[in-house]
């Protein structure tokens, strides 16, 4: 006795034609920033970022606030120097002083000694 093996074609699932199957929806912690950044510039949210994450954060980049300049806008942050003063121990090797200075000195000298 042969068993037969009949294809169903409605079993397997269809991408259809269009290619979106990959596209993740907002999550909520940037739908709220999103929302945030719209009330407070008084502009709504373009049909279609909700949806979609990619847009939704390309949209945020455009609208958010920019980070006022400083004497201490181009330091390096606190975690990039604890970061940096770690990988020196480990390779007990001293962070050149000017890095401290220079947030692209401090981000260059971590990219070569990791």
């Amino acid at each position: 006795m042969q068993a037969s093996h009949a294809r169903n074609s409605d079993a397997r699932p269809t991408l259809g034609t269009n290619n979106d199957y990959h596209i993740l929806p907002a999550t909520q912690k940037q739908l709220q920033f999103a929302n945030h950044i719209a009330q407070r510039t008084r502009t709504t949210l373009p049909d279609g970022v909700k949806s979609d994450r990619r847009k939704l954060s390309r949209w945020i980049d455009e609208h958010k606030p920019r980070a006022r300049q400083s004497r201490f806008s181009e330091y390096p942050s606190s975690k990039q120097v604890a970061f940096a003063e770690r990988l020196a121990r480990l390779r007990h090797h001293d962070v050149p002083h000017a890095c401290f200075r220079d947030r692209t000195l401090m981000s260059k000298w971590i990219d070569s000694h990791k």
